[in-house]
């Protein structure tokens, strides 16, 4: 066997394990689960996965990338022929944000997110475009709406910190009522923004 497909091989093992993490993660949420348990509830052994992530925190490091991707490429399909609107769009993400099916992803989310922010070994490269990767698809969808780069910039670091904030406040007092109150009214404040820019 030659060592590209040796290479090959083990990125396929490790995709199917990534996707098989990701699925767990969502279905059940880690807990205190240990690498050991979560080996076993994939079918693998804990050593395939030191192997190909190196530890418990950077296999979920990868879980929370993973499913940082496939809720950005959502949004870019959500958008894919540019004739919903910038409110209509902020409102069909927040609603698939806020899915119950989404919210054991959402606190690992923040659990890492919150050992990154401490310098705890393994997380801190969860920061590494934790922001910058939702900005730049949401600038691109702004522009196709008429909006100024520069503009569409702050706009969206706007739209992150609210959309996080508010998630954060969904998952500590499970107030749905209230946090899409507040998000509607982000939306509202947004709309009349861009309406007043365009006069």
């Amino acid at each position: 066997m030659t060592e590209v497909t040796t290479r090959r091989r083990a990125g396929e093992a490790r995709a199917r394990l990534l996707d098989a993490a990701v699925t767990y993660v969502s279905d059940h949420g880690m807990g205190d689960l240990s690498l050991r348990a979560l080996a076993r509830a994939l079918g693998t052994s804990h050593r395939m996965l030191i192997y190909h992530f190196g530890s418990k925190e950077e296999l979920l490091v990868e879980v929370i990338k993973a499913v940082e991707e496939r809720q950005r490429e959502a949004l870019a399909a959500l958008d894919d022929d540019g004739s919903r609107s910038q409110a209509e769009l902020t409102r069909a993400m927040w609603r698939r944000f806020t899915d119950p099916s989404l919210a054991a992803n959402e606190r690992l989310f923040f659990e890492v997110y919150g050992q990154a922010l401490q310098g705890r070994p393994h997380t801190a490269h969860l920061l590494d475009g934790i922001v910058d990767s939702w900005i730049e698809p949401a600038v691109e969808i702004a522009r196709r709406h008429g909006i100024a780069p520069d503009v569409a910039r702050i706009d969206a670091r706007l739209a992150v910190a609210v959309t996080r904030g508010l998630l954060l406040d969904l998952l500590a007092t499970g107030d749905r009522a209230a946090v899409d109150a507040a998000m509607e009214r982000f939306i509202a404040l947004e709309e009349q923004d861009a309406s007043l820019r365009k006069r």
